[in-house]
């Protein structure tokens, strides 16, 4: 847990440290920011594209070596970075940092599923979201503070001992595991179509607003990721042994858990990014003093790892989904009308917890509701639907900013995205319990109570 826990806790430092030392990247590469955007965009497109492969490789031909491999690309793709001279070895590097932590998500996940069981897999899943969380918290400080100390490559610096130490540890603790109802062969051809199909709607909603939304390369790139996409289904379903058995989307509370997270996911990027643009653009802060103040939401974030774990031993996965929405929503929603400073602070840790419950817990909630012998494949799916989702947020995002800002001031269009985000995931949150209450009427899920079954936390979908 502690090998799995540290491995994390890296990789959300670092993306959420990075956010903030872009200009610094910017101004010492002579570049752009917009050029220098690409060291996050990069790790996205890594990220987003091998998270089924990662989990699915893990379930396939061993958990234990998958998650050394992650965490051993990760640790030297930070070195890279830390040493790269120009902006294109920095990108490079990020994108083998990204394939690292494309493994070791997933693959932690599932290490955690299928070395705990009972309530205390929940508990064990709970803890090391709380430790990976610390990262989410403390990274938009990190980020400031090198960027305006020592400089932005420390954050690179600081990744490599701690990677090397969960390296160390998983070498020396984690128990190997895998699916064995499944052969040593991965699906080649739907690998192929998948990172093609990601990495091309990627690029088309990073690059969309830069090129032009009507731009033959944004539309391009859209119907490339639209026909590899289809393709990928094709195969999918004639594959004997197919990356992603598509039975998983018949199992509904999975997929009402995974459309819960992924909206979760959405409003978070995209308050943190209107969050960041009102406390610079609007009131003047320094990156410092903005990260400062992101650590009120970030720590509610870290807090709702073992918030998650503790409820999902009394309510079951669709309900605390549901509740994180709510919470999410209406905090969304009542950012957008805050003047007052200190308000404003308390408001947007009100938003941390229920965003950062939503996103987080789903990750618990999905090994709840499907068989641990696939416990990879189903986190790479949810992974990857929230990173995707979550980019072509924040891409809708910028350009809603940008259409909008000419005819209003740049604070009351951020206002307008938050209510209209916050009203979107309290309905999806009425929405989740309605569609469970039918199934509860159908039979097909047990009722709310944890009562009704002896207090098992899962949902009926472990059965095939």
């Amino acid at each position: 847990m502690a090998a799995v826990a540290v491995a994390l806790f890296c990789i959300q430092l670092d993306f959420f440290a990075l956010n903030l030392a872009v200009p610094g990247i910017a101004a010492e590469f002579a570049v752009t920011v917009s050029a220098a955007q690409w060291t996050l965009s990069a790790y996205m497109l890594a990220l987003g594209c091998f998270f089924i492969v990662g989990g699915r490789v893990g379930d396939v031909f061993g958990r234990r070596g998958s998650l050394l491999a992650g965490t051993a690309l990760f640790a030297a793709g930070s070195v890279g970075c830390a040493l790269a001279p120009g902006l294109g070895l920095l990108v490079a590097a990020r994108v083998v940092q990204g394939v690292g932590a494309a493994f070791v998500f997933p693959v932690s996940v599932s290490v955690i599923t299928n070395t705990f069981s009972g309530e205390s897999r929940a508990r064990a899943l709970g803890a090391v979201f709380g430790v990976a969380n610390i990262g989410t918290a403390f990274g938009p400080f990190v980020g400031g503070g090198f960027t305006e100390g020592p400089g932005w490559r420390w954050i690179f610096w600081l990744m490599a001992p701690l990677s090397l130490l969960s390296l160390v540890a998983a070498f020396l603790f984690v128990p190997d595991s895998r699916d064995t109802s499944a052969p040593r062969e991965l699906d080649l051809p739907g690998c192929a179509l998948t990172v093609c199909a990601l990495a091309a709607l990627t690029v088309a909603v990073e690059r969309g607003d830069a090129w032009g939304w009507g731009s033959a390369r944004t539309v391009g790139c859209f119907a490339l990721a639209l026909s590899a996409g289809v393709l990928f289904l094709v195969r999918e379903r004639r594959a004997r042994h197919p990356l992603v058995d598509l039975r998983l989307l018949r199992n509904i509370p999975y997929v009402l858990v995974t459309g819960m997270g992924s909206l979760s996911n959405m409003g978070y990027a995209v308050t943190v990014f209107l969050a960041t643009l009102y406390l610079q653009g609007v009131r003047g802060l320094s990156p410092l003093v903005a990260g400062t103040v992101f650590l009120a939401p970030a720590l509610m974030v870290a807090v709702s790892g073992p918030l998650g774990a503790r409820l999902g031993g009394h309510m079951r996965p669709t309900a605390v989904m549901a509740l994180a929405g709510v919470v999410a929503g209406s905090g969304m929603y009542a950012l957008a009308g805050v003047g007052v400073w200190w308000l404003y602070v308390v408001v947007f840790a009100w938003c941390g917890l229920g965003l950062g419950l939503g996103w987080t817990f789903s990750g618990v909630a999905t090994q709840q509701v499907v068989a641990p012998a696939r416990a990879g494949e189903a986190s790479g799916v949810l992974l990857t639907f929230l990173v995707t989702l979550g980019a072509i947020a924040l891409a809708g995002t910028a350009a809603a900013i940008s259409a909008m800002t000419p005819q209003r001031p740049p604070e009351d269009v951020y206002d307008l995205i938050l209510r209209l985000g916050g009203t979107v995931i309290v309905v999806a949150s009425a929405v989740v319990m309605a569609v469970r209450h039918r199934l509860v009427v159908l039979g097909r899920v047990p009722p709310l109570s944890m009562r009704a079954d002896g207090g098992t936390t899962g949902e009926p979908g472990r059965r095939p």
